[in-house]
């Protein structure tokens, strides 16, 4: 159990047994109990022994809220409303029909991770439609005994919104903000299927117009020092997705270029970071995927010239 400010905290949902990779936080209050992204069901039973650090019990928890619907973040959610069918959700307009039939949602994961699916996330469950309170951006929400306002951040997501609690200056960002862990390298996520930079940009703007104190990331815990925090972010997603671009360009097949790519960023890492570091990295947003979604941005830019 880590603080973030009086009834803020945090959990580290040990993915894989890994720390550094998923964090969720948990907001207590006024007889509520709220969690920002629960996170997969294969981090049940971190997420179960974070909260009774905490003095607290699934059982406890009245909302949950998410920043977006992709399975680190909320695959856990059908499961832990099947248990527990008071809670409720909010989730963006455009995610939560995945929420509720998650084929798709789930034929696209394990296109990208295979037999893997379940070791990595565990069990996903539909969620029945009368749990969700669907968000558009601009809401304000009662949740834990504080308000949030609720801000559309896409980029890394279409249904990607962010939480902000002005009584604290705490703003969850998701996977706006990025990785970084342990103050390395500040990693854009950008997995397939909709990175959109423009979109990005005019989220953090968005972020940056709360004037938070601190931002706190999935991947990996609270950001003291927002603005050159989602400056560098910035720097990094333009450095990243020309260096797709680049290598696009060049001889070999997509799987080859995708390799080198991933290879190049692997490399990268180890030149600034532990291997611990690194290893979380790697878990949190593997390089092979971070290709996929800017090579799918560029294809798409190129489609509609």
């Amino acid at each position: 159990m880590h603080t973030l400010a009086p009834g803020l905290t945090w959990i580290d949902l040990q993915f894989l047994g890994r720390p550094h990779a998923i964090a969720t936080g948990v907001v207590q209050g006024a007889g509520s109990l709220a969690l920002v992204d629960p996170g997969p069901s294969s981090c049940l039973e971190s997420l179960e022994l974070g909260l009774q650090a905490v003095g607290a019990r699934l059982q406890d928890v009245t909302h949950l809220l998410l920043t977006h619907i992709h399975l680190d973040h909320a695959g856990a959610t059908g499961t832990i409303l099947r248990r527990h069918p008071h809670i409720t959700v909010w989730v963006h307009e455009r995610g939560a029909p995945h929420m509720v039939d998650p084929a798709k949602l789930l034929a696209s994961a394990s296109r990208l991770y295979g037999d893997q699916m379940d070791r990595l996330w565990g069990e996903v469950l539909p969620v029945p439609d009368r749990h969700l309170v669907l968000l558009a951006g601009g809401e304000r929400v009662e949740a834990g005994g504080r308000t949030f306002d609720v801000a559309y951040t896409p980029g890394h997501a279409s249904h990607h919104v962010s939480y902000f609690d002005r009584a604290s200056g705490v703003a969850f960002v998701g996977d706006t903000a990025g990785v970084c862990v342990d103050g390395g390298y500040v990693l854009p996520p950008t997995p397939p299927p909709d990175i959109d930079i423009e979109a990005w940009h005019e989220s953090v703007a968005r972020i940056e117009a709360w004037a938070p104190r601190t931002l706190f990331m999935t991947h990996f815990g609270p950001v003291d020092h927002p603005v050159p925090h989602l400056t560098t972010l910035m720097d990094n997603l333009h450095a990243t997705a020309e260096s797709v671009r680049a290598r696009m360009g060049e001889g070999g097949s997509d799987a080859e270029q995708q390799q080198r790519f991933a290879e190049d960023m692997t490399r990268q890492m180890r030149r600034t970071m532990t291997e611990t570091q690194v290893s979380a990295y790697l878990a949190a947003a593997p390089p092979d995927l971070l290709w996929l979604g800017l090579a799918r941005y560029w294809k798409k830019k190129s489609d509609h010239r």
